[in-house]
């Protein structure tokens, strides 16, 4: 039996976005009502104090955006439209590849004094790279440490060497997480032969491979002003943002000539399994083709993950684990039947969206005697909540999902 699994439905996901909505709309019992009712009341209030979201668009396309929530620290990001996404089968990880190399010295300092000028700030910068986006963040804004980052990094020679030893480490530490390994799979499965199904970090002879002409070239193509966005929130005046904006960033191009727009990324509904029996756990990942960002079902599918499980303080999508104290007593009827039935350990159940497309599911852990079990309990709960979800648990479903939304937004 497989002990490490990435399994997929062939179902289109709005269609649970659509009937929870329409749910939604009825009359609900009193009891829901009052619930309903009291947390709406109060997610309206808070609302009031979530500060205006300022946006302004440079000459160049460049996009500055800013909270002032009258904070003394800030956040201030450089949010990119280049990830793997954008990437092709012969360069796929240089754009992990290149978010490595963002703090190795610029043309202005060298790492030593970046780190320096930094750490006496008392500030943190860090970085990541998604399937869509790259992105470089600091917390305590500095006037040109962004723009020194991703316009003047020299891309040595021996920082390039360096890092790709790290780079490949770091692979070989993601190969431990099997999550991320089931992610990998599942984006494969579903999105094959497309942009979508590569891996972020991209395969290790890429990684060997990769050089500054890629890097450059990765740059010239896709750092351009249109498809970048200067973001900040805490303490920050939006007009001084703009301001160091337009000095700073004014030289970015303001065309790109190639990758106009997102390749479509086709689904394919498929099974991906990778037997090791020296593994004493199955990992599994089971979805349906999901929604983009800006789709109106996107909330409908975020409300069905909270209908799917119970939820922790500190995730906006439905989870249950064994450890959970909660034990029987548990709203979920989904963790109800895995506690009764004694099937997974946990699942999680997720919402995955890019631009045009998404992933709707759940990855779960189980004895691999218990597989078929557990994704039979998952099946039939999907269908309960497609045909006769409850006016209440959709009224407790969108108040978790307020509550979580409230809770990010005030840093909690």
């Amino acid at each position: 039996m497989a002990s490490l699994i990435a399994f997929r439905g062939l179902n289109n996901a709005g269609r649970l976005a659509k009937l929870l909505s329409s749910s939604a709309k009825g009359k609900s019992g009193v009891l829901a009502c009052k619930r309903s009712t009291s947390t709406a009341l109060s997610y309206e209030q808070s609302l009031y104090n979530v500060p205006e979201t300022k946006v302004t668009t440079l000459s160049n396309g460049m996009r500055v955006a800013s909270e002032d929530s009258g904070l003394s620290t800030a956040t201030v990001g450089l949010w990119i439209d280049a990830g793997s996404r954008f990437e092709t089968e012969k360069n796929n990880g240089v754009a992990h590849f290149l978010e490595h190399m963002a703090f190795k010295g610029t043309k202005n300092r060298s790492q030593m004094e970046l780190e320096l000028e930094v750490e006496n700030m008392g500030a943190h910068l860090n970085a990541y790279t998604s399937r869509e986006q790259t992105v470089y963040y600091a917390k305590v804004f500095s006037q040109d440490i962004p723009k020194d980052i991703i316009q003047n990094s020299t891309l040595g020679e021996a920082e390039i060497e360096r890092e790709r030893g790290v780079v490949l480490r770091e692979m070989q530490e993601v190969d431990t997480q099997l999550e991320e390994v089931v992610f990998d799979h599942l984006h494969a499965t579903a999105y094959q032969g497309t942009p979508l199904g590569r891996t972020i970090l991209g395969p290790t002879e890429n990684v060997k491979t990769i050089s500054r002409d890629d890097l450059v070239e990765y740059i010239s193509n896709h750092y351009s002003a249109p498809r970048i966005v200067l973001a900040a929130a805490g303490g920050v005046d939006h007009d001084a943002l703009v301001k160091l904006a337009e000095n700073h960033f004014s030289g970015l191009r303001s065309t790109y000539e190639t990758h106009d727009k997102l390749t479509p990324c086709r689904y394919t509904g498929s099974e991906i399994r990778v037997r090791d029996d020296d593994m004493p756990l199955a990992h599994v990942a089971l979805a349906v083709e999901g929604c983009g960002w800006t789709h109106p079902d996107y909330f409908g599918l975020m409300v069905a993950n909270m209908v799917s499980g119970f939820v922790t303080k500190c995730m906006l999508i439905g989870s249950w684990d064994r450890s959970f104290s909660a034990g029987r007593n548990i709203s979920s009827k989904l963790a109800q039947d895995m506690v009764q039935h004694n099937l997974a350990h946990s699942f999680m159940s997720f919402n995955t969206c890019y631009t045009d497309t998404g992933l709707w599911g759940i990855y779960f852990v189980s004895d691999k005697m218990a597989i078929d079990n557990t994704i039979y309990c998952i099946q039939k709960e999907w269908m309960r909540i497609c045909t006769s979800v409850t006016e209440h648990e959709v009224a407790r479903a969108k108040n978790l999902l307020k509550t979580n939304i409230l809770m990010q937004l005030d840093g909690v």
